[in-house]
């Protein structure tokens, strides 16, 4: 009655990693304002892009959606700053990396399940996260510490099309909501955007329409037309790669010298300049370094409590200490936590 990957996406909507997604953090704070995105909310419009990029491109829309849902569940609390802490607290036992923490989370942590541990996910979709790649994506820089990121990369070094299309769907999604949620935050404004050569062509028609109203009655429609150009140029792109390189098996793309589903270079280098304003005025400003300073501080005092003590873990992860090392399976109890959780753990601590 379903596919292979209709049932993976089933079992990742129903997994408690997907359900804490809600409240851990994109940029900024989930306790900052209701409207600012969540992990989850961000992961719901990767699929989405996903899936358009998919139907256009008539590859697997299943397959690339269910990537797309997945593709965050091993993100820890606090967004990237948490993630670089329990990347420097786990420095000499194998670091962290979300991408990688993705891939333990449907292979073992997750186990709703009597006859095997794990999700059971197909090779495809656990290939996806393995293989997922953006500017705060390297998971192939772990090959070799982990048994199971280097056998899906024995395939070859890029994912299959519908994983690039989540990794691409991915970088999409965030450059536009990241702009909505930070012009909420009255970090940017239209002025500055417009200094952007992206801004200005999606604007342009609108505001030519709309030149009275005020940013916050025209944003969403800019966005809209934004994120529209590049997946057009992104289609476009795409078969152009996949007919000048003779492209005809998933191996092909596999083993392709560069990803097949990409930007044009005029496109990417206007997102590219988007990107860096939203790096200078928005993912640099202090008000984020305050909080994301806080965070780190947050989880390295949460996962310095349980190192000292490991008994005080939950005894299903306590039990794995002596198989697993102290360090890994504090590292996956603080991993799973959500942004409240990790925050009301530090205060029960006493840290």
């Amino acid at each position: 009655m379903r596919s292979a990957f209709a049932r993976d996406r089933e079992r990742v909507l129903q997994s408690t990693a997907f359900r804490r997604l809600e409240y851990k953090t994109q940029v900024f704070m989930t306790r900052e304002h209701d409207h600012f995105r969540t992990r989850l909310t961000h992961t719901l419009e990767v699929a989405e892009l996903a899936r358009r990029l998919a139907v256009a491109l008539r590859v697997n829309e299943s397959l690339a959606e269910v990537i797309a849902l997945a593709h965050d569940l091993g993100h820890p609390p606090f967004g990237h700053a948490g993630e670089a802490a329990l990347n420097r607290l786990m420095r000499d036992h194998g670091g962290f990396e979300h991408n990688v923490h993705s891939l333990r989370v449907v292979d073992f942590l997750e186990h709703p399940f009597p006859p095997f541990r794990g999700l059971n996910l197909s090779y495809e979709v656990r290939e996806g996260l393995a293989k997922h790649e953006t500017a705060y994506d390297r998971p192939g820089e772990a090959v070799g510490r982990a048994p199971a990121l280097t056998e899906l990369f024995a395939s070859g070094t890029h994912g299959t099309v519908e994983g690039q299309i989540a990794s691409l769907a991915d970088r999409l999604a965030y450059d536009c909501h990241d702009v909505e949620d930070a012009l909420g935050a009255g970090l940017i404004d239209e002025r500055a955007l417009s200094q952007t050569a992206l801004w200005r062509q999606a604007a342009a028609p609108i505001r030519g329409e709309y030149p009275n109203l005020s940013l916050p009655a025209v944003r969403r429609p800019i966005l809209n037309a934004l994120a529209d150009m590049l997946v057009f140029d992104a289609i476009s792109e795409t078969l152009r790669r996949i007919a000048e390189q003779g492209i005809r098996t998933p191996d092909d793309v596999r083993r392709a010298p560069d990803p097949v589903v990409a930007l044009p270079d005029p496109a990417n280098g206007a997102l590219v300049e988007f990107e860096a304003l939203l790096l200078g005025r928005v993912y640099r400003h202090e008000r984020l370094a305050e909080m994301d300073a806080r965070a780190a501080g947050t989880v390295a005092a949460v996962f310095g409590a349980y190192l000292e003590e490991p008994g005080r873990l939950p005894p299903r992860f306590a039990r794995r200490t002596d198989r697993e090392g102290v360090h890994r399976v504090v590292c996956d109890y603080v991993a799973g936590m959500t942004d409240r959780f990790c925050e009301r753990e530090r205060l029960r601590l006493e840290c």
